[in-house]
């Protein structure tokens, strides 16, 4: 693995990211993408509009525009979007647009499902990190009570 390769793993590997992902998953991801730049205002995900991949942040942020709220979060380096609507094979259901000039990794469906179909264990780490994202997203809308509850669970285990 290249020196640049590994600073971007190192990135990816954060845990606000895809958790469960071994480097060696990481280098057959970043393998199978392309490196893309975004500059400051541009829309990197539409909502309503379906896309043909998700995209790995390495670098700046972008905001997530809900509908129902009134203000967006804010995700950078080492984050995911465009997972839902990969998930569901539905338009997106909400905007992100670039706070930061952004440079990450798109991968585009049907590359991401060959590679889970080459290595089976690389598609359960991915959608198991999925899943811990998507619940930590839903315990951060829902509200300070549930990660507390989420943290006292965690703890007790």
């Amino acid at each position: 693995m290249t020196k640049a390769i590994e600073q971007d793993v190192d990135v990816l590997s954060s845990d606000q990211g895809l958790r469960y992902l071994t480097a060696n998953d990481w280098a057959l991801m970043i393998d199978k993408a392309s490196r893309v730049h975004f500059t400051k205002g541009t829309t990197l995900v539409e909502r309503g509009k379906k896309l043909d991949g998700i995209f790995l942040l390495l670098k700046g942020s972008a905001c997530v525009l809900l509908p129902t709220r009134s203000s967006g979060r804010i995700i950078g380096p080492g984050e995911i979007c465009g997972e839902m609507s990969y998930l569901e094979d539905a338009p997106a259901s909400a905007s992100v647009v670039v706070e930061e000039d952004v440079e990450a990794y798109h991968i585009d469906r049907s590359k991401l499902q060959a590679l889970f179909e080459l290595f089976p264990h690389l598609a359960s780490r991915f959608y198991r990190s999925l899943a811990m994202n998507l619940s930590r997203r839903l315990r951060e809308l829902i509200g300070p009570a549930a990660e507390g509850l989420a943290r006292n669970a965690k703890g007790s285990s």
